[in-house]
C-alpha cells in the first residue's frame, strides 16, 4: 500500500506542475486558456468516473477464495 501512495504522490505532483505551466502559458498570453481549461475540467471528469468505477470494482466484485474482500 506504501508503494501506491508514492506513486499516487508522484502523480499528484506532476499534475500540479502541468497545470502551473499551463497557468502561466495563460498569464502571458501564448495559449488561449479557455479552452485549455475546459478540456482540463472535462479530462479530470472522465478520470473521476473511470477511478470511482475501478474503485467499486475492487471492493465490491474482487474477493479472495475465503468470501472476504481482498485487502
Amino acid at each position: 500500500m506504501s508503494q501506491v501512495r508514492k506513486i499516487a504522490g508522484f502523480i499528484l505532483i506532476g499534475l500540479i506542475l502541468v497545470f502551473t505551466g499551463v497557468a502561466i502559458l495563460g498569464i502571458w498570453g501564448i495559449i488561449d486558456l479557455e479552452d485549455v481549461l475546459l478540456k482540463v475540467l472535462q479530462s479530470l471528469l472522465v478520470v473521476f468516473v473511470a477511478s470511482a468505477v475501478v474503485l467499486f470494482i475492487t471492493t465490491v466484485l474482487i474477493k479472495d477464495e475465503n468470501g472476504k474482500q481482498i485487502q
